[in-house]
């Protein structure tokens, strides 16, 4: 099991919006680095950190499994769609996606501010400057661990 952090910004698309859904799909993803990511390296049953970016405060949100190896991005085919792209064919896509589905929604957002707090991410790409703006970022095992020790100790985790 691999583990990850997962951003988006709430206005569009939050924490809440994927617990009631229960699973749905990370689409819309125009990264390079993030798309390999999903494309290549995510496997079903990973852990997830979901991650409110561009928000007040920005931090993880919760958690989250991957339900579905990663797929073709259909939002790529269609014209209409905001993320399409011209270039994407159906016998050659370029943009990739996974399913999502809801773990555990945080008490309270874990702020982006006591995570770098934390010496267990000093090495993470989460804080390594020129990173900040991967919306799909691997983490290691202790990564993981420490910020699940620190929503225990800030008692975000629900009962």
């Amino acid at each position: 099991m691999a583990y990850w952090l997962m951003k988006s910004n709430p206005k569009f698309f939050g924490i809440e919006d994927l617990q009631r859904l229960d699973t749905d799909g990370w689409d819309g993803v125009r990264n390079y680095r993030a798309r390999n990511f999903m494309r290549d390296d995510m496997k079903v049953g990973d852990k997830v950190f979901f991650y409110h970016s561009s928000a007040k405060p920005s931090g993880v949100a919760g958690t989250m499994t991957v339900t579905t190896a990663g797929y073709p991005d259909p939002t790529q085919f269609h014209p209409e769609h905001r993320h399409y792209d011209p270039i994407a064919t159906e016998e050659e896509p370029r943009w990739y996606m996974v399913d999502l589905t809801f773990e555990q929604a945080f008490t309270e957002v874990l702020p982006l501010s006591e995570l770098k707090f934390l010496p267990a991410l000093e090495d993470s790409l989460l804080l390594r400057k020129g990173c900040q703006q991967l919306t799909v970022i691997p983490l290691e095992p202790k990564h993981w661990r420490a910020i699940m020790g620190m929503a225990e100790t800030l008692e975000l985790l629900p009962e």
